[in-house]
């Protein structure tokens, strides 16, 4: 028996699109290292599974490709995340140390997607602050592929850390006014 989607699940949808076009465009106005377009996508994840994680980032990036190009070739990143993101929160631990270790394990596979993207489509040169990175490292003998790799390793973790614990609060939030709804009716 398939389940119906709901007013609720459109609507939280929609608000996870938003925040991560709005948290995008704060990063890449401000030239941040970190990318804050994915905050969306993990509370997404977080509440509904991984089909529906995959979705924020999906049309968010197709919304935010209108004023940076860069957007429309990182949604499979964001597919992959959002999937990720999914699967690791059915496993989530109220303890201090999950959120990084769950952001370890979906940066690794999502970074090297990205890296690749990076790498290969735009010779180390996108429009977030990490630029400068890759290409610092790619001076080294590590080459262009692996510099991507660890620029984005250390971008993507930070910020999907980042985007873990604002989820953690948001749940939190959403638990209370969820249950504060019951209680008026």
């Amino acid at each position: 028996m398939k389940k119906k989607v709901t007013t609720y699940q459109i609507c939280i949808l929609a608000f996870c699109v938003i925040m991560n076009i709005i948290g995008g465009q704060i990063a890449l106005f401000l030239r941040l290292p970190i990318y804050l377009d994915s905050i969306g996508t993990v509370l997404a994840a977080s509440l509904f599974g991984p089909l529906y994680g995959m979705l924020p980032s999906l049309l968010s990036g197709l919304i935010m490709g209108i004023n940076d190009v860069y957007s429309i070739y990182y949604a499979p990143v964001g597919i992959l995340f959002g999937c990720l993101c999914g699967f690791v929160w059915k496993k989530e631990k109220s303890s201090l140390i999950w959120p990084f270790v769950a952001a370890f394990f979906v940066t690794i596979p999502s970074s090297f997607v990205s890296a690749c993207i990076t790498a290969y489509l735009f010779g180390g040169i996108t429009s977030s602050g990490s630029t400068v990175l890759v290409q610092l490292l790619a001076q080294t003998p590590l080459g262009l592929t692996v510099s991507c790799f660890l620029a984005q390793l250390l971008t993507d973790y930070a910020d999907r850390v980042v985007a873990f614990w604002i989820t953690i609060l948001m749940r939190k939030r959403l638990s209370i006014d969820h249950q504060n709804r019951k209680g008026i009716r």
